[in-house]
């Protein structure tokens, strides 16, 4: 029997190269397609050094038609991860033309030629942020989505009505051959392979904590800004949900396998991925320092508008139906990041 081959858009990137090598370690086939727009190349390279195993790489854009009619040709794709997309919050919030033009359009396009040649499976890389900001700090599936404060976030909830209406008309047409799709919202990833191969790897100034936080450690950057010193919470600073990219891996695979599962009968359905507690800003900051040995200069600033004051999720939702849980807990988050960061203090360069 020949290997299920999945379709990984973005898997250059870091949650997608993970997800390439939890794919191919469980026995897939896996074909890349990545603009190498906010990810290199050599992530791939290190994904082969990892697994023992090769994949294909296709450079296109997921809004390049003809390229992906062309994936879809020549290779007979089983099912499709789609991580493909930009992500930085304050970006989206002065690019929103270019946030909506990559991340919905794109899906358009790529939901059009799986339609075309039939490939109806689908696992969407969606967010926490389509909650918005609910009046409670656990966050389950059965909250209202709408009111996300930005365009990435916005960017996230329009696709997935995109694909709950796709799911809606196989319904009223009674489709012999009905879309199958999964919408994971992820909380705060972190961490990294614990071979130290592979990491986040953001272009410049990286926008979300983790990474910045490791920079500081490494020397990198002076000093790190915690926005907000004053929030009703444990120590004053925002409190988030974070989960280690590989654990998150897994709730992909677990996902996959969920799709094959007639019991279940899902035709697009969402689950959270988060652990189901929160750590503070200055948690983070004195775990890094425990792990590393390293002292973090930060200041507090100002808080950022459109944060809230503290969220995680609820994640029984995927381990009832999943079976799928976080394994990692915060040390090994950061033990993971500090071993990618001070192998690699430029990333791939």
């Amino acid at each position: 029997m020949t290997a299920q081959k999945i379709l990984v858009t973005g898997g250059a990137g870091y949650i997608g190269s993970h997800a390439c090598v939890a794919l191919l370690e469980a026995g897939y086939d896996v074909v890349v397609v990545d603009n190498l727009s906010n990810s290199r190349a050599e992530s791939l390279a290190r994904v082969k050094t990892i697994t023992g195993k090769t994949l294909t790489l296709v450079l296109a854009d997921i809004r390049d038609k003809q390229a992906l009619t062309e994936i879809f040709s020549e290779h007979k794709i089983y099912a499709v991860m789609h991580f493909a997309g930009l992500k930085a919050v304050g970006e989206s919030c002065v690019q929103p033309i270019r946030y909506y033009q990559n991340n919905v359009y794109g899906t358009l396009v790529l939901t059009e030629v799986m339609q075309e040649f039939a490939v109806k499976k689908m696992i969407f890389s969606s967010s926490a942020t389509v909650y918005g900001e609910p009046d409670t700090v656990k966050y389950s599936e059965d909250l209202p989505v709408f009111g996300a404060t930005n365009p990435y976030g916005k960017s996230k909830a329009m696709i997935e009505d995109i694909l709950r209406d796709l799911s809606t008309a196989d319904v009223l047409t009674k489709a012999s051959h009905p879309w199958e799709i999964i919408l994971l919202r992820y909380f705060n990833p972190m961490g990294a392979h614990q071979s130290g191969l592979i990491g986040e790897d953001p272009n410049g100034i990286p926008n979300n904590l983790v990474p910045y936080v490791s920079q500081v450690a490494v020397g990198k950057l002076a000093q790190l800004s915690v926005f907000g010193g004053d929030y009703p919470t444990i120590d004053g600073t925002g409190v988030r949900d974070y989960i280690h990219v590989v654990d998150l891996v897994k709730g992909h695979l677990a996902a996959l396998k969920a799709l094959d599962d007639s019991s279940l009968n899902i035709r697009c359905k969402a689950y959270n991925l988060g652990a189901g507690k929160g750590y503070s800003v200055l948690q983070i900051i004195a775990a890094f320092e425990r792990v590393t040995g390293k002292t973090i200069n930060y200041k507090i600033v100002e808080r950022r508008s459109g944060d809230v004051a503290e969220n995680y999720a609820d994640p029984g939702l995927a381990l009832r139906e999943l079976n799928w849980k976080t394994e990692k807990n915060l040390d090994d988050m950061v033990e993971d990041t500090w071993r990618w960061q001070s192998q690699n203090p430029n990333g791939y360069h």
